[in-house]
C-alpha cells in the first residue's frame, strides 16, 4: 500500500474491495430492504459477516477480506499509532485474537465513516480504538517486538483439551443436567381385584 501524497495530510480509512461492498450490501437489505428483497436474500443468519471472519466462507471474499484488514492495519499503525508499543504488529494474521478484534473494529470504522454526523466517529475515537489498542498491549506484552513468538499459552491450551480434563468437564456438565431433570412421577399402586364367589360368599384373590 503507498504512502500518502506529499500535500496530504491524513490518508482516507481504506475502502472495502467489491465482495465486502455486496457482501455489506446484502446484510443492509436484509434488515433495511423490502420484503421482495428480504425474500431474495433469504436466511440472514446464512450472510457473511465481515465482522466475523469465519462467517466468510467464499474463498474470494476471504481473501478480499484478509487483504482489507491488512490495509485496516497499516492506516490504524499510520495514522493513530505514536508509541511503537501500540502497533499492531505484522504478525497479526498469527494471532486469533487480534483478528477477531481487527474485524470489529475496521467495522465500525467502516460503519461510522458512513453516517452523516460525526457522532458515531466519535464514539469509535473515544471508546473502540482505544479499547482495542489497549487490549492489544495487554495481551501480546513484549512477545512480539522484534519477531513473532509462539503462543506462551500453548502448553495450557493443549492441558485444557487433552482427554482426561475434557471427559472431567463433560462429567461435570452431565452431573448438573442430572440436578435439572424432573424426578420420575410416583404412580400409585392398583389396587387389586377381588372376586366375590355368589354362591359361597367367599371373596378370593385373582
Amino acid at each position: 500500500m503507498s504512502g500518502p501524497e506529499p500535500d496530504e495530510l491524513v490518508r482516507a480509512f481504506p475502502t472495502p474491495g467489491p465482495l465486502l461492498g455486496t457482501a455489506y450490501r446484502d446484510l443492509y437489505l436484509a434488515t433495511e430492504g423490502s420484503d421482495n428483497q428480504k425474500a431474495a436474500i433469504g436466511d440472514p443468519s446464512l450472510l457473511p459477516k465481515p465482522w466475523d471472519p469465519p462467517t466468510c466462507r467464499n474463498p474470494q471474499l476471504r481473501a478480499e477480506l484478509w487483504g482489507w484488514l491488512d490495509a485496516v492495519a497499516i492506516w490504524i499503525n499510520h495514522e493513530y499509532v505514536w508509541d511503537p508499543d501500540s502497533t499492531i504488529p505484522p504478525c497479526w494474521p498469527q494471532h486469533p485474537h487480534i483478528v477477531h478484534e481487527l474485524a470489529v473494529m475496521a467495522d465500525q470504522r467502516r460503519r461510522a465513516g458512513i453516517t452523516l454526523d460525526s457522532n458515531a466517529l466519535e464514539e469509535w475515537h473515544r471508546y473502540t480504538l482505544p479499547g482495542f489498542l489497549e487490549r492489544l498491549r495487554g495481551r501480546l506484552k513484549a512477545h512480539c517486538e522484534t519477531d513473532h513468538q509462539p503462543w506462551p499459552a500453548r502448553g495450557r491450551g493443549a492441558r485444557y483439551t487433552d482427554t482426561r480434563n475434557t471427559e472431567r468437564r463433560r462429567d461435570a456438565f452431565n452431573g448438573d443436567l442430572r440436578q435439572l431433570q424432573p424426578a420420575a412421577p410416583v404412580v400409585p399402586a392398583r389396587p387389586r381385584l377381588s372376586i366375590l364367589n355368589t354362591e359361597t360368599g367367599k371373596i378370593t384373590k385373582p
